[in-house]
């Protein structure tokens, strides 16, 4: 019983830890990366989609993004879904592909992108403590009901705690690493 839950938690945790990659790479660092349009969508004969749904996205130079449309008829609409994704960038488009210039950053962008690092790691942090609470909910109502012992309570108890340090260990390393990159960019 305690191992199920113990289980369940740090499959969560991991979840955690996998969301909080998936948002540092959209948050720009100093090069151009094709990850920066993760969150644009593209509205795509009425249903709102990826820009890598629609278009071969690539970054062939440091600065420089490129985006080339599988449906050349597609081209504007792309465009104007980049300039509205509030993202900074100006795509320019010759009729075929999209070039997304992908300017250095200023000292005050770079310091505000630092602070949004910080914001999202401390909302996972707290997700993860949330798993725990969760998990030690659950084991003090298996010890409750009678399914486990208050020794092996006490044991789940701790592992669950080790868990979390280590999760919020690892968020932490992300999240330096991120402002590192941000800040020397």
């Amino acid at each position: 019983m305690t191992k199920e839950i113990i289980s369940e938690a740090k499959g969560r945790m991991k979840k955690t830890i996998d969301d909080l990659t998936h948002d540092l790479v959209s948050i720009r660092t100093g090069r151009a990366s094709v990850h920066l349009l993760d969150s644009v969508t593209v509205d795509y004969y009425g249903t709102q989609t990826p820009v890598n749904q629609v278009a071969t996205l690539h970054a062939p130079e440091p600065n420089l993004i490129t985006v080339q449309p599988w449906d050349i008829s597609q081209i504007a609409q792309i465009e104007r879904a980049i300039m509205a994704s509030n993202l900074g960038l100006n795509p320019n488009n010759d009729g075929k592909i999209i070039r997304i210039p992908v300017p250095p950053l200023t000292e005050e962008r770079r310091h505000e992108l630092a602070r949004q690092v910080h914001k999202i790691a401390e909302d996972h942090r707290t997700a993860i403590r949330q798993i725990r609470r969760d998990g030690n909910d659950q084991l003090k109502k298996s010890q409750k009901e009678k399914e486990i012992s208050e020794d092996e309570e006490y044991r789940a108890h701790d592992e669950v705690q080790e868990l979390t340090n280590e999760f919020v260990k690892d968020i932490d390393a992300l999240a330096k690493q991120k402002e590192e990159e941000i800040l020397t960019g």
